[in-house]
């Protein structure tokens, strides 16, 4: 079977040859949000050509799971009729046999997706998982075992951080994380897309770095007929997505999305102490969610200038699930293509400013690379100042700059994030507000440092020469580069 294109990836790639090469057996985990391409990966990597392969089903009985993983048994033993397995342990003994037949000179190549969805309540798949590796594959030296699946906290609780039997056991670690800017035009123009730079910034601000998602549009369409088409018509399938998006990752999904919700409507962004208050979550099972809901990418942590332990702002990044709460969420409109008729209205247009600055901060390298520090040590975060009652009754205002970069020379960029659709003009009264933030910053964070202020914009800064404060500028094709 010929291979189809890998849009980057390549350090995956590295790692996936590195254990193919290597003289021992290896457990290789790959993880990620769903949709974000791991199965694709795996699968063109290795060509489709496994000795074993086993997808977990989402919501079926342990009953259910080992008769399919006895049909996958007997598809590759090519068995004549089909086996029964009472457990986990009967499942791994014959597939322990299975490898056991094959040639010896070959790497033996065992492919679980979607292992998550394997271990259902009382199943003690884990267990015997712990059994097949540590009592027989870690032993020999021609497995290859890759064990995938979409819910990051169960891949990192159970295999990556397991405190019992597979504790230290994972030889390989692969997060495959959304594409970036640059990725996602490789794979719009391998499909044959003529989007230019300013409509693929939009795809990427309405749909992230998803390549499943990427794989919905139709090409030969505009940007808007497609969003009216995936999320605006009844049962469109981006309308759908959202039901078994949080259900798919993660238990106890009402917690995950009383979080995410509370985090649509702050574009600011909240700290840890702010969400207990307005969730009422429990502190120790809102550290989890808040862990969780990080490492599949949703929401982004950033750290106080100054303080990177305390009081650090979380913001929900996924660009999906802010669209889809922003514009779909409760919307009871029949229209099938109010993004037609309204793609151009204010609601729209703030929508647009705040993706445009959760792009910017998602594509920190990018930044870095055009300023010229990308070898330069660097710290980023956010500052906020929020005044008290006395100091507000004396005129003080409070102020908030979302990214600032720290850098080793001495030098601190302070970023504007601002897009539009054509060169950005900065006004009087709007340089007179950046010159007040600047101070402020200044006096309140009690540094020393240089200042400087960063625009990154779409298309520039329109009269930049004529406005001292412009110090640097990033446009939306530095934004992306590789």
């Amino acid at each position: 079977m010929e291979k189809n294109i890998i849009i980057g990836r390549e350090r995956e790639m590295s790692e996936l040859q590195r254990s193919m090469e290597s003289d021992r057996s290896e457990f290789i985990i790959v993880y990620g949000r769903r949709r974000v391409g791991k199965t694709y990966l795996v699968d063109n990597f290795f060509n489709y050509e496994y000795d074993f392969s086993f997808v977990g089903g989402h919501r079926l009985t342990k009953q259910k799971q080992l008769k399919n993983f006895a049909k996958a048994m007997k598809k590759y033993a090519h068995l004549q009729q089909l086996p029964k397995y009472a457990s986990w342990d009967d499942a791994f003994d014959a597939l322990e046999e299975l490898m056991e037949s094959l040639p010896e000179n070959k790497r033996k190549v065992i492919f679980f997706d979607e292992m998550p969805w394997i271990d259902t309540p009382l199943s003690e798949f884990v267990d015997a998982l712990e059994t097949f590796w540590n009592g027989w594959a870690a032993r020999r030296r021609d497995i290859v075992f890759v064990a995938s699946g979409s819910s990051t906290s169960w891949m990192m609780d159970k295999l990556v951080e397991n405190q019992g039997g597979l504790h230290g056991r994972i030889t390989n670690n692969i997060y495959v994380r959304p594409f970036t800017l640059n990725e996602a035009e490789q794979y719009m123009h391998s499909r044959g897309a003529a989007w230019d730079r300013y409509q693929l910034l939009q795809t990427y601000m309405v749909i992230g770095g998803i390549p499943f998602y990427y794989s919905l549009l139709n090409v030969k369409e505009s940007l808007v007929q497609n969003i009216d088409r995936l999320f605006f018509r009844k049962n469109g399938e981006l309308r759908t997505e959202f039901e078994e998006l949080f259900s798919a990752l993660f238990s106890n999904t009402e917690k995950y999305t009383n979080v995410v919700r509370l985090l649509n409507g702050r574009r600011e962004g909240m700290t840890r102490e702010e969400i207990e208050k307005a969730t009422g979550i429990d502190k120790s099972v809102l550290a989890t969610v808040i862990r969780n809901l990080e490492r599949s990418d949703f929401i982004l942590r950033y750290s106080q200038f100054g303080n990177k332990t305390k009081g650090a702002i979380y913001r929900l990044v996924d660009f999906y699930t802010l669209f889809y709460y922003r514009f779909i969420d409760g919307f009871n409109a029949q229209d099938e293509e109010w993004w037609s008729h309204n793609f151009q209205s204010p609601a729209v247009e703030a929508w647009e400013g705040l993706s445009f600055e959760l792009l910017s901060l998602m594509h920190l390298t990018q930044i870095k690379k055009k300023l010229g520090i990308s070898g330069m040590a660097t710290s980023a975060s956010s500052w906020r100042y929020v005044p008290s009652k006395e100091e507000k009754a004396s005129g003080e205002k409070g102020a908030q700059i979302d990214l600032l970069i720290d850098r080793a020379d001495r030098i601190i960029n302070l970023c504007e994030m601002k897009f539009s659709v054509k060169p950005y003009k900065i006004t009087d009264s709007y340089e007179s507000a950046l010159r007040y933030r600047m101070s402020l910053f200044q006096e309140k964070a009690k540094t020393a440092k240089t200042l400087t202020y960063t625009f990154v914009t779409t298309f520039g800064v329109a009269n930049a020469i004529g406005h001292s404060i412009v110090s640097s500028e990033v446009t939306m094709d530095d934004l992306f580069g590789r």
